[in-house]
C-alpha cells in the first residue's frame, strides 16, 4: 500500500494517489495529470476512481483530462455541485486559467470501496458546503482537502464557508479517528490526528485529551 503526492497546478495543490494490489484512486487532481498518469503506468496501476474533496477550481483542474485518459468517474459531494457554475468552481479569477468542465457522480457520507479498499466518507463542511473527507482505515489515512492543514485550517471566507461549521466538522469527524491516522491535506505536508489535536492553535480545547 502506497500514498504518493504530486503538487499540481498553479497553486501547487496536493494530488494524492493511494495504491493497493494493482489498483489506485486519485484524490484532487489539481493540475495537468501527466505526472499522475506516468506514475500509474510505471507502477502498473489501474485507476478505479477520481475523488474530489471539494470543487474549488484549484482541486479540479485535472479532472477532465484524467477522467478522459482513464475512463473513470469523478466523485464529489452533491452540495458542492453549484460551485461549478461560479467563478470559484470554474476558475479564471486573478489571471488563473479556467477549468475544463466535467461531470461528477454525486457521493454521500457512508461506507464505500475504492481501489479494493474500504473507505468511510465523511461530510465535512466548513471550507465549502459540500466538502468531503475520505478515510481509509487499512491505510491509516484520511484525505481531508482544505478542511485542516498542518498547524492550520482551511479558509472560511469563501461563499459556503463557516469557521464554526469547519471546527465542528474537524471535532466531530476527524478528531474521532485513531490519533495515529495520517491526514493528507490539499496544501502543505501531511500530519496526524493526534498531532493536530495537540498542536493546532485552532483546537486548543483538545490538548488535555492527548
Amino acid at each position: 500500500m502506497q500514498i504518493k503526492t504530486f503538487p499540481l497546478g498553479p497553486l501547487e495543490t496536493n494530488c494524492h494517489v493511494l495504491s493497493h494490489d494493482g489498483k489506485a484512486v486519485v484524490v484532487d487532481p489539481g493540475g495537468d495529470p501527466s505526472e499522475v498518469l506516468a506514475h500509474l503506468e510505471k507502477e502498473g496501476l489501474t485507476l478505479t476512481h477520481i475523488l474530489n474533496t471539494h470543487l474549488h477550481f484549484d482541486h479540479t483542474y485535472g479532472n477532465r483530462a484524467l477522467s478522459e485518459a482513464t475512463g473513470v468517474s469523478i466523485l464529489a459531494g452533491a452540495d458542492d455541485k453549484p460551485l461549478l457554475s461560479t467563478e470559484l468552481g470554474r476558475g479564471g479569477m486573478m489571471g488563473l486559467p479556467s477549468v475544463e468542465m466535467f461531470e461528477i457522480e454525486e457521493i454521500g457520507e457512508g461506507e464505500h470501496e475504492f481501489a479494493g479498499l474500504a473507505c468511510k466518507v465523511f461530510t465535512t463542511p466548513g471550507h465549502s458546503t459540500g466538502s468531503l473527507s475520505f478515510y481509509f482505515p487499512e491505510a491509516g489515512a484520511c484525505f481531508v482537502g482544505d478542511l485542516i492543514f498542518y498547524r492550520s485550517i482551511g479558509r472560511t471566507d469563501f461563499p459556503g464557508g463557516s469557521l464554526e461549521v469547519l471546527k465542528a466538522s474537524v471535532a466531530e469527524k476527524i478528531f474521532t479517528l485513531p490519533k495515529e491516522t495520517r491526514l493528507f491535506s490539499g496544501h502543505g505536508p501531511d500530519t496526524t490526528v493526534g498531532d493536530e489535536m495537540h498542536h493546532n492553535p485552532f483546537f486548543s480545547e483538545f490538548r488535555g485529551d492527548v
